[in-house]
């Protein structure tokens, strides 16, 4: 059986890696605008890499031939940064869904799984968990969101023009692992954060709002989700969470602090601010969701995919935080650990500000 993973490279590509390394009789072809060194070690050896940039006039067309003779292509591709460059962001998260689709169907790939998020949802709940009949159509003000819901359109459509194809889309939650630690640092914190101060395990103050109410899971977790998808019969969507919610009390009280109640204007404001002084890379958007996407219920996952988290959502937050203080990375350029890339302190020395530059 052979499978193409669309950003393996990435937090849960390399997570699936690990996964599907595990499973006889499996071929994996990984794609990435920039492909791990060969001598990168796990997970990426064994793979059979191919250099793509889904966002390129062409991308269809080169996507077509690497896909041709796949039993399925998993989709996880998505560019997060630069976030002052949202044409750039736009042409990678939507128009290269769309060149992924358009190759599966000329290379005839019988499935499509694709990395879809609780990003993807309207605002909703914050006391009781919804299924995925909640509308995908997105949160207004985050471009993450807005895109996630197009693509998820784009999907509709897909499905509608070719039935021959199993489409299975996985909506998770935020996604923890050590490894990932340094990506995530770039991406949503930038270097002027003392993230080493994590080593002690002590958050001094966490912002509380009764809006701040999210859910998590280990990438681990998420990749047995995908193996599963892919290995098995199931089509549609699926939420993808671990117990327990995060609150701000559940982490407060957890990393010895003290929560500190914001209006949720004064979390807006702080974040427009402090990314548009290019102090920090994550946009307002990132705080609309948090405050707006629904809980998410994983009954379906549970029982028609058959999935169960194996780490709880705060001990996967937990060793994120360890992996921030210990700066953990892979050898993967997305989870590179070089401290000249965007979101860096070696990166701000050098002029590449946060939320700037392609590739991040």
């Amino acid at each position: 059986m052979r499978i193409v993973v669309v950003g393996a490279s990435g937090n849960v590509g390399t997570a699936l890696l690990r996964r599907l390394a595990g499973e006889p009789g499996l071929r994996i072809a990984g794609v990435a605008r920039r492909t791990p060194s060969p001598v990168a070690g796990e997970p990426y050896d064994g793979v059979e890499w191919h250099r793509c940039d889904i966002g390129a006039p062409d991308a269809a067309e080169t996507l077509a031939r690497i896909f041709a003779g796949a039993d399925a292509v998993v989709h996880l591709a998505w560019q997060i940064q630069p976030s002052h460059d949202r044409r750039t962001l736009y042409r990678t998260n939507v128009g290269g869904s769309r060149a992924v689709l358009d190759a599966v169907a000329r290379a005839g790939v019988p499935a499509l799984v694709y990395a879809s998020s609780v990003g993807a949802y309207a605002p909703g709940p914050k006391d009781q968990p919804v299924s995925e009949r909640w509308p995908a159509t997105g949160v207004p003000g985050s471009s993450y969101s807005e895109d996630k819901a197009e693509v998820e359109a784009l999907l509709d459509r897909f499905e509608a023009t070719h039935p021959a194809v199993r489409v299975v889309r996985l909506r998770p939650g935020l996604i923890f692992q050590y490894g990932a630690a340094t990506e995530i640092i770039r991406y949503f914190i930038g270097p002027l954060l003392p993230v080493r101060l994590l080593r002690f395990g002590w958050i001094p103050l966490v912002p509380a709002n009764r809006r701040l109410r999210i859910q998590a899971v280990h990438a681990d977790d998420v990749a047995d989700a995908y193996a599963r998808a892919v290995l098995g019969e199931a089509a549609g969507a699926f939420n993808i969470v671990a117990d327990p919610v995060l609150t701000p009390e559940l982490i407060a009280e957890h990393f010895h602090g003290w929560t500190v109640p914001v209006a949720a204007p004064v979390l807006r404001a702080v974040a427009t601010l402090t990314w548009r002084a290019r102090l920090q890379p994550a946009d307002v958007g990132w705080v609309e969701m948090a405050l707006q996407v629904p809980l998410l219920s994983p009954e379906r996952a549970n029982t028609e995919l058959g999935w169960e988290p194996s780490v709880n959502a705060l001990t996967a937050l937990r060793e994120l935080f360890t992996g921030m203080a210990e700066h953990a990375h892979t050898a993967s350029p997305p989870m590179s650990g070089s401290r000249l890339l965007a979101g860096r302190s070696g990166g701000l020395l050098r002029g590449r500000l946060p939320g700037h530059g392609n590739p991040y």
